[in-house]
């Protein structure tokens, strides 16, 4: 894809197809493929565009040619299991081109293009869009924009690792040089077993015959061995020591880096993923790395070490019978290399079926009281099970795969110590081979097949803990939000202008929810957004906040457009109070001081008594220490929501949002939250979403909103008196309050 236009790769056919439909001229802004062709079955539409007319270009079939003048409008509309491009015409029939869910964001940005180029608006799509498929060897990935396990480069993502060794240069050095010792250690005690037979045991022709001279050769090689083990006793507790703190503390780097980005990314990124598989990404995939540099790095560069030492005495004592040894070293490779490649699918599925599992635990935990508010508890039991089945699956898969592997292995080590009874027996039969070199060389064989019976173990093993980092670093590479922009202006005291300025926004960008919206907002006046559901009000204020940023037009605060203003100045000065006001685990003094760090307690409690949250405190056992429990479980509704605002009214801020603040709490509550909101908003610039109307009676304007347009505007007393939308609005409200009057 191309990042200023949408170009699709095009089969041979395909594009010639379209170059002869198309004015050689003409310059190619959009060319994409729907997955489904005209009659519904799998297959490929190609629509492609320029700058004067858009082409339907089917498989098989007449090309369609619709200037664009001819078009009325392009959209995207959802069906079950995808979606449909429909194209209307002026002066024909409507198109309607068919898709699956998985092209969903392609067509959607395919129709915003299209709507650029048809009211002759800038054309800007984004050409990057989600991948399902590798770029490199076209296997489906495991999620969305994610690693291709198999095409892991796992040198580089070492390197990247290995950079993380910077401050521990120190450790990193004794835990090489304990590598060695511990190598040299283990391959010390055949060489001194060799000697003990061959010049005590079983004097060879030469040595020593003596009964005494051979009690002290072999006390000394007795406490050769003893030293040697001494040895490898401290070089391997030294080495285990540091390999598990580089490991640990690496993996914690990594790890704070990963929560760091997570903490700095914008809404954007979160409303494409799900919060299960990132939690996965700083446990499960952090978990798999730690293990890897814990204990799979230290096993590949001692055992690395130890069998180029091992080849190295093997060929010294006898090169003939080290290539007869060497005869199943390739067997039992290419079976680790085959077997680890079946097996590396089944931990691929393992990885995507523990995700699954996370995510359905961490949405039905965090909805538990709706599931025993409607009695759900055998229905999630029964939905747990399946995933929690296939993971069953797999792990009886993976173990059964197992078995039959290290079978065969030890079938292949078995050849290869046949092989060396029977032509080393031979040699020392003939004299040409002392038994103590054969018994070394027994030795070395089983410590030289040993690594390579979990050689391809080990590469899974790595493939995983690296795919696991590329998908941590996935996350640490992806631009955050512009907290540290040099050319941004600070604002370090703002006055609270705000103005829209021909704007529009849409989540999905084919489908604008604010459309050509301006809005002028003076310093200190509060402005009530009112109208249906779906209209543009909650999006008007995170636009405000710059949780996204719009798609045309400009926001300005006194002036300076927010994307020019320092994201921390911005912030810092906005206050939001929501519908469902979050609360952390913690105490009250805590959450109302998260509003302002380090603020003292008469402050704190100053904020609290604004608030008109002082009192309900106070009646509490611990007062301000009483603890609130997750999301603020404690506290009741109302409760929460006058802490939120207690917590607004220590930030200060110079803007103020508040999206419902008032919805779904009872009379005498709203009436209490009311008062708190009339002192928050004293001299603030105000934006106030709320589902009451009647409660924005004293905003300065109100707009309504339709259709992501702002359709009135006036005081509350002047809308009235219009008899409009919002008059009609109002009195729909007071009816459904008089049905329900009646029927309680």
């Amino acid at each position: 894809m191309n990042a200023q236009k949408l170009l699709e790769s095009a089969d041979a056919t395909a594009t010639a197809r379209i170059a002869a439909a198309l004015p050689a001229e003409e310059e190619v802004l959009i060319r994409a493929a729907t997955d489904l062709a005209a009659d519904g079955r799998f297959g490929r539409q190609w629509l492609v565009a320029t700058e004067h007319r858009v082409l339907v270009v089917p498989t098989q079939g007449e090309v369609v040619d619709i200037p664009l003048a001819a078009l009325a409008e392009v959209r995207t509309e959802a069906i079950v299991g995808g979606g449909q491009l429909e194209i209307e015409r002026v002066d024909a029939p409507a198109l309607s081109l068919s898709y699956t869910s998985s092209e969903a964001e392609k067509m959607s940005e395919v129709a915003r293009g299209l709507e650029q180029l048809r009211q002759g608006q800038p054309f800007a799509v984004n050409g990057h869009l989600d991948r399902t498929r590798c770029e490199r060897c076209d296997r489906l990935l495991p999620e969305k924009n994610g690693i291709c396990p198999a095409c892991i480069k796992k040198l580089a993502t070492l390197k990247r690792i290995a950079s993380y060794l910077g401050p521990y240069k120190l450790k990193a050095g004794v835990l090489a040089f304990a590598s060695i010792a511990t190598t040299a250690a283990e391959l010390a005690p055949p060489l001194i077993t060799k000697r003990i037979v061959d010049e005590v045991l079983v004097p060879v022709e030469g040595q020593a015959t003596g009964f005494d001279e051979r009690i002290h050769l072999l006390g000394l090689f007795v406490v050769a061995l003893v030293g040697v083990r001494f040895s490898a006793w401290v070089a391997e507790w030294a080495h285990g020591w540091i390999a598990t703190w580089l490991g640990a503390q690496l993996t914690a780097d990594i790890r704070s880096n990963l929560y760091r980005r997570l903490e700095m990314l914008s809404l954007q990124f979160y409303d494409k993923r799900k919060v299960g598989s990132l939690i996965s990404r700083a446990t499960r995939d952090a978990g798999m790395l730690q293990d890897f540099l814990v204990d799979g790095l230290p096993y590949i560069v001692i055992n690395g070490l130890m069998v180029f030492g091992i080849l190295g005495f093997l060929f010294w004592m006898s090169w003939s019978l080290s290539l007869y040894v060497l005869i199943p070293v390739p067997l039992i490779m290419l079976w680790g290399v085959i077997f680890w490649k079946r097996l590396r699918g089944f931990f691929v599925k393992w990885g995507q079926v523990w995700s699954g599992l996370t995510e359905r635990t961490v949405e039905t935990l965090s909805g538990i009281r709706v599931v025993k508010a409607f009695a759900q508890e055998d229905r999630e039991i029964t939905a747990f099970a399946k995933p929690n089945g296939r993971l069953r699956e797999v792990a009886e898969k993976t173990a059964v795969n197992r078995g039959v592997f290290f079978a065969t292995i030890t079938f292949l080590t078995g050849l290869g110590v046949l092989v060396v009874w029977l032509l080393g027996g031979q040699q020392v039969l003939g004299g040409k081979m002392t038994l103590g070199t054969l018994l070394a060389f027994y030795s070395y064989m089983w410590l030289f097949y040993g690594p390579l019976e979990w050689f391809g173990q080990v590469n899974s093993w790595m493939s995983r803990a690296f795919a696991g980092a590329e998908r941590i670093f996935e996350v640490i590479d992806t631009q955050p939000e512009a907290y540290e922009d040099p050319t941004a202006k600070r604002v370090p005291r703002m006055k609270g202008g705000i103005r829209f300025r021909d704007v529009t926004f849409g989540y999905d960008k084919s489908k604008p929810v604010l459309k050509d919206f301006d809005l002028d907002i003076q310093p200190g006046e509060m402005i009530g957004l009112v109208g249906k559901s779906g209209v543009g009000k909650t999006t008007t204020v995170n636009l405000i906040a710059r949780f996204y940023d719009v798609d045309y037009g400009a926001i300005e605060i006194d002036g300076t457009d927010i994307r020019k203003i320092h994201l921390r100045d911005l912030r810092s000065q906005i206050g939001i109070v929501l519908q469902e006001p979050v609360l952390f685990s913690g105490t009250i003094a805590e959450n109302i001081g998260y509003g302002r760090p380090g603020s003292s307690f008469a402050d704190i409690m100053a904020a609290a008594r604004a608030a008109n949250a002082h009192n309900f405190i106070m009646a509490k056992p611990d007062g301000y220490e009483t603890q609130v429990g997750e999301k603020g479980a404690g506290l009741s509704g109302g409760e929460r929501q006058r802490v939120s605002i207690a917590r607004a009214i220590l930030h200060n801020p110079r803007i103020l949002i508040l999206d419902e603040a008032t919805a779904s709490v009872d009379v005498e509550t709203e009436l209490q939250i009311q008062e708190a909101i009339q002192r928050l908003v004293e001299g603030r610039t105000t934006v106030a979403i709320a589902h009451r109307l009647s409660t924005l009676r004293n905003a300065d304007r109100l707009m309504v909103l339709d259709d992501g347009r702002i359709v009135e505007q006036g005081t509350h007393a002047e809308l009235m008196a219009k008899q409009g939308t919002f008059y009609e609005l109002v009195n729909l409200q007071r009816e459904v309050a008089e049905i329900i009057a009646i029927k309680e």
